[in-house]
């Protein structure tokens, strides 16, 4: 098997299937959102200054997922590999679909909503579809936003899942590498719906509108993007040594501590500046600038920790490809641009302090563990 499926020609029947069987994945999704039992949480101040109530029920979802996806596997045999050996690209061409045609829905309404005409030019119609028209589209009480975090997330595991279930199918078992990124991938989506709360202090969703940037970043981008390594890791069949696991293993254990951990401590300062950090009380620079912890080493070093995670995951398919290590040399790209947005934005905002900041923090993202040592152990393949 190659390492990268490229698509051949869809069919309209297979478009079709795909279409259905992606909008039932969505539907039963969002259904479950609004009943599902989860945590009522006061959200962060919007650009106008009120503050939402969110039901964040992402955990319930996440092991209801496993449940009937255990179940379905032990009861009835059933497998998910087909999702990638069958329909990935199928399913690829419905999710860009299903994005144009929600946008759509959310234009509409957003326009009739907000009492103006369904069209204002041409450039005002990109505009509003691509940057969206409300800042918090809600369905009975589900927050769409916040929402498609869920198909996201919860459709990247699935894929991911599905690369294990090709393999196991072809090889009888899975090769070390596979294990570690299906582990990876695991602890990564666990961590996200164990701190769900930190989402609701992301720019994103205090800040932005929702039209197709965000709908298209989190169907599509997300869930069918990075899961990449899993081509190259389904046409393995030789085992990766042993310190190279553990030293990726080490390095993703690394970056997923310094990611959540700098998350959740911006998090929880947002919430009680009085909060203990690392076991004393936050220290602030001006009463308003967080300079304990993780933050206290770096500007924007959750973005490192991210990195890290990201590499480290591209890395269990080896050093043979470039393919893999396209979703964190991507990331690399945006998280660099955004880190200056950022600081642009703060700079603005605190002013002086900012600078002073800049002085006791001096260093924005920190270097990622050396590359020379991966090399050497991973050889070229």
């Amino acid at each position: 098997m190659s390492a990268l499926v490229l698509p051949t020609a869809v069919s309209l029947s297979q478009l079709a299937l795909a279409l259905l069987g992606y909008s039932g994945f969505f539907i039963a999704l969002l259904v479950a959102a609004r009943l599902l039992p989860g945590r009522r949480v006061l959200g962060f101040a919007q650009p106008d200054g009120q503050r939402k109530h969110y039901l964040l029920n992402g955990m319930s979802l996440f092991v209801l997922t496993h449940m009937l996806v255990i179940a379905a596997t032990l009861v009835l045999g059933a497998s998910l590999a087909p999702l990638v050996t069958t329909w990935f690209w199928p399913l690829f061409a419905a999710a860009n679909l299903f994005s144009v045609g929600w946008s759509l829905l959310l234009y509409l309404r957003g326009r009739a909503r907000a009492g103006q005409p369904t069209t204002r030019g041409f450039v005002g119609f990109v505009r509003d579809f691509w940057m969206g028209v409300e800042l918090n589209p809600t369905w009975r009480g589900v927050d769409l936003k916040v929402f498609a975090y869920q198909p996201s997330l919860i459709g990247l595991g699935l894929l991911v899942a599905a690369f294990g279930h090709a393999q196991y199918a072809e090889l009888g078992h899975l090769t070390p590498q596979m294990a570690l990124y299906q582990a990876c991938w695991w602890l990564y989506l666990f961590t996200h719906y164990r701190d769900e709360a930190g989402v609701l202090s992301m720019y994103d969703v205090i800040a932005e509108k929702f039209g197709f940037m965000l709908v298209w970043g989190d169907l599509v981008l997300v869930p069918f993007f990075y899961c990449t390594a899993g081509w190259y890791l389904l046409a393995q069949t030789e085992p990766m040594s042993t310190p190279a696991l553990l030293l990726l293993a080490a390095v993703f254990s690394l970056g997923l501590w310094i990611f959540r951990g700098a998350n959740k401590q911006k998090h929880s300062f947002k919430i009680d500046p009085t909060v203990k950090i690392w076991g004393a009380p936050a220290r602030l620079l001006g009463g308003r600038l967080l300079v304990s912890g993780w933050w206290g080493l770096g500007r924007k070093i959750n973005y490192t920790g991210e990195l890290t995670v990201y590499f480290a995951i591209a890395a269990t398919a080896g050093l043979g490809h470039l393919g893999p290590f396209l979703v964190p040399l991507w990331l690399l790209s945006l998280l660099v641009h955004r880190a200056w947005r950022d600081e642009q934005r703060c700079s603005a905002k605190y002013g002086p302090l900012w600078q002073e900041y800049c002085s006791v923090v001096p260093v924005r993202m920190l270097p990622l563990p050396g590359l020379g040592l991966l090399r050497r152990l991973f050889g070229r393949g």
